[in-house]
Order: C-alpha cells, then sequence, then structure tokens
C-alpha cells in the first residue's frame, strides 16, 4: 500500500456473535457513509474474540458473517478488510508494547475491573488485562490518524495514545499518535427490554429480546419490537420516557430525521402504531443487506480469498512499523 492521501482510519470489530441495528446505525451505516472520505482499514479483531472462551467452529463461522455483513452493508470490496490473526505483526507489536506498559495502566482499565468484579481475578485470562496493548498493536501498524470508537471505548483511544507517546518520547517519533473519531448518530439506541442500557451482544445472550440482529428475519423483528418496552401512558406523549424514545430514537435515525418531525408524526399515537412503524423501517433497511450477505456466503471461498488478499497487501505496511520499533528497542 502507497502512503495515502486521505487521512488514513482503523476500525475494528469482533467476531463475537450477530451485529444488531445498534452495530449498524452507530456504526457500519457510517463506515459505509464516510468510506470515500478515508483511506480505510476494517479489521475483524479475532484475536481480541478468544480473551473469553470460543467454540472454534463457531469463531470461523462467526468471523466470516462479520466480513460478509459489511461487504453486504455497502462497504466496497477494494477497501481494506482482513482478518486480524492472518498478519502476524499485531501480536509482535502488541509484546513490545506491554513490556513498555505499567500494569497500573491496564489495572485502571473500565473492561478491566468490570470483568474482574464479575467473575474474579482467577477466572480470567491474561489476555483480558492486556487487551489494550493489542488494540493499540492493531491501530499504530498501520499509521492510522483516526479510529472510530463510541464513549465508552475512548479510555481505550486514550491508553493508545498514551504508550505511543511513552515510546516516542524514548527513541523518537517513530509511532503516529490517532485521535478518536466519536460516532453520534444512532449511538445512544439501548436495549428493547431495558432501555435504561446500551443495546449489546453480550446482553442480547441472555436475553433474546433485548436486540434486532441484522440477520433477523421480518417476522422476528415484528415480534421483538412488539413486545419492547414502552410508557406508562396510554399513547405517546412528549416528553417520552426512555422505552418509547428509544424507539423513535431507531426510527428517527433510520429515516434521518430531526426531533420536532418525530414529535409530529407520532404524538398521541397508540405505541402499537409506534412499534409497527419502526418494524417496518428496521426491515426495509436490512432486506437488501439480507439479500447481499446470502449472496455473498454463498461462496465462502472467494470470500476467503478477498480477506486473504487484504492480509497480504497489508503485511508489508503492519511490518514497516514493527521493524522500526524492534529496531529502536533492539530487538533488529
Amino acid at each position: 500500500m502507497q502512503s495515502p492521501e486521505k487521512p488514513r482510519v482503523f476500525s475494528g470489530i469482533q467476531p463475537s456473535g450477530g451485529l444488531h441495528i445498534g452495530n449498524y446505525l452507530g456504526a457500519i451505516r457510517n463506515w459505509v457513509r464516510n468510506q470515500d472520505q478515508y483511506d480505510n482499514i476494517f479489521c475483524i479483531v479475532d484475536l481480541h474474540a478468544i480473551t473469553l472462551p470460543q467454540d472454534p467452529a463457531a469463531l470461523r463461522e462467526n468471523t466470516l458473517d462479520l466480513a460478509a455483513i459489511y461487504l453486504a452493508s455497502g462497504i466496497k470490496p477494494e477497501q481494506a478488510m482482513f482478518i486480524q490473526s492472518h498478519v502476524s505483526a499485531h501480536a509482535e507489536l502488541a509484546w513490545v508494547f506491554e513490556c513498555f506498559t505499567p500494569i497500573g495502566w491496564l489495572e485502571r482499565m473500565t473492561q478491566f475491573k468490570d470483568r474482574t468484579a464479575r467473575q474474579g481475578r482467577e477466572r480470567i485470562g491474561a489476555g483480558v488485562l492486556t487487551y489494550p496493548s493489542l488494540m493499540a498493536a492493531d491501530i499504530m501498524l498501520y499509521d492510522a490518524e483516526y479510529v472510530p470508537v463510541g464513549e465508552d471505548q475512548r479510555q481505550h483511544i486514550e491508553y493508545t495514545r498514551d504508550i505511543g507517546q511513552r515510546i516516542n518520547q524514548r527513541y523518537g517519533n517513530i509511532l503516529v499518535i490517532p485521535e478518536p473519531l466519536i460516532q453520534k448518530a444512532g449511538a445512544e439506541i439501548k436495549g428493547l427490554d431495558d432501555p435504561e442500557k446500551k443495546m449489546s451482544k453480550s446482553l442480547a445472550a441472555d436475553s433474546p429480546g433485548h436486540a434486532i440482529f441484522m440477520l433477523d428475519p421480518p417476522d422476528l423483528i415484528r415480534k421483538k419490537l412488539a413486545r419492547a418496552q414502552t410508557d406508562a401512558e396510554p399513547a405517546v406523549r412528549f416528553p417520552a420516557g426512555p422505552g418509547v424514545r428509544n424507539l423513535l430514537e431507531i426510527y428517527r435515525t433510520i429515516k434521518q430525521l430531526d426531533w420536532p418531525a418525530v414529535e409530529r408524526e407520532f404524538e398521541g399515537k397508540p405505541y402499537s402504531a409506534l412499534k409497527s412503524a419502526v418494524a417496518d423501517g428496521v426491515i426495509e433497511v436490512l432486506a437488501p443487506i439480507q439479500q447481499r450477505y446470502r449472496e455473498i456466503r454463498s461462496d465462502d471461498a472467494a470470500l476467503l480469498e478477498q480477506l486473504r488478499g487484504a492480509a497480504d497487501r497489508l503485511t508489508p505496511v503492519a511490518n514497516a512499523t514493527l521493524h522500526r520499533v524492534q529496531e529502536a528497542v533492539g530487538l533488529r
């Protein structure tokens, strides 16, 4: 790959199960819309996924699913989309970063503290602690200038910047320090069963009605929305409570409307009308994506060839950064 004229953006997502409409409206759709503005690198971060126990066959299937959904959503085939484990420099640079990272930095990470609080320190793997070092390596290998993240991932970008600046201060400016690209549109979509919590794959594992997944068939989408939490009022009233506001946010984001337009459309309407409209909007958006997904997954060999080709193109870029760091610290 040549040095880009456009700002380089690194985007990564775990192949840890189905993507939901929160992922699509808050991230993927933005990536699709903005892909011509940036030199994009889309990484399927399977090394991150194994910080949790994985069924090997399911991990391989989820990886292909994720790639197919990216492409079906509108990511252009010529974009650099690849599987993290296909480029060995990720793990090699992560080890160097770990060696230069104080343990206290990692122990203060919210994700690590949450996991240890839930499971205990003796029941989680060391990868949960060192996860930020691998994420920093993912980003810095490609001299990425921006990383699109939600507000909940800002801490990881701050660590990435900290470790990059530490190495640069010691050895010279050998790493590009990235900036977070905080996405706003669609970022506030919550769970259908609990509108106080952000829609998530992990919560959906215990509560099937929590999220609408991008591959859900129309009848299941309608069923989930019919059971979505609303307000105590008999009809839509403003200011709306969290359940109704969440449904309106999904509708508003899909239809690209402002709040006054949404309020005019649904003021005084029964919840059944709101849920039906949301279902229609979600199904309309997902139908062509699902059709294209089925076409892509009908030829997994071609999909894997595309992913491996991207990894082959990116490997020299990643190795150039890795070798700069290795030489600086005395490993070459």
